[in-house]
């Protein structure tokens, strides 16, 4: 089925989502929970000897059931497992910051899909550009910032996709209306429903087999297809 059109000339503003739309998430976050327990073993050996990568993930789990108030916090939710993990094993619990620091700079180590980088330039040339995510990636870090305006992540905006607030928030940030802004990710029920659940328009890119039925929006395997059908 054909995927619905879209109408560039009514947009004023992209938000973007950011892991598994630019690059893959999980293989960036295996790397990163390798560097952590790397330099675990090195500083923390009976943490290191106690978790390992199953059983990091685990406790990380078990967190974030305990703690659903730090749902929309990423970066908390890891810092607590650490310092847990720390706690369990009798190791010195400040190592928890320094040891989330090397999890966090290798979680900013991606590798993009080969349309990413080029289609994110088509697009920036056209409209003004947000990061939108749950999670923890800093475009800053990452070498994005030339073709985005900002970034909104659910930490800072206390509550995640799909909530309509986020949307809202991005919004305002944009000084735009939600009618005017297409937002863009790989997530059908955090991206495509809570972006027109929100007023906002969406663009559904499906990297992986299509899901059977319709979809409720524009929709193509890749960002580069997303450029072309907005004549980027």
């Amino acid at each position: 089925m054909e995927p619905p059109p879209l109408h560039p000339e009514r947009l004023r503003a992209l938000t973007l989502d950011l892991d598994d739309t630019l690059w893959p998430v999980w293989p960036t976050i295996e790397r990163a929970e390798a560097a952590l327990l790397a330099w675990l073993a090195r500083h923390a050996p009976r943490t290191a000897a106690r978790f390992d990568r199953e059983a990091t993930r685990a406790l990380r789990e078990s967190v974030s059931r305990e703690r659903p108030e730090l749902a929309h916090d990423l970066s908390a939710l890891r810092r607590e497992a650490i310092a847990r993990m720390l706690a369990a094993s009798g190791d010195d619990v400040g190592l928890a910051e320094p040891a989330f620091e090397v999890f966090f700079a290798e979680r900013q180590r991606v590798d993009f899909y080969p349309d990413a980088l080029p289609a994110l330039r088509r697009l920036a040339a056209h409209w003004p550009l947000l990061a939108l995510s749950n999670g923890n990636a800093d475009i800053g870090r990452i070498g994005l910032a030339p073709w985005f305006v900002g970034s909104l992540g659910a930490r800072e905006a206390g509550v995640g996709k799909p909530d309509a607030r986020i949307f809202s928030a991005a919004c305002t940030r944009l000084g735009v209306a939600p009618h005017e802004v297409l937002h863009i990710g790989d997530d059908l029920h955090l991206d495509v429903h809570g972006a027109l659940g929100a007023g906002l328009h969406a663009a559904w890119i499906r990297r992986g087999p299509a899901a059977a039925g319709a979809a409720p929006c524009w929709h193509g395997p890749d960002l580069a297809a997303l450029a072309d059908a907005l004549g980027a």
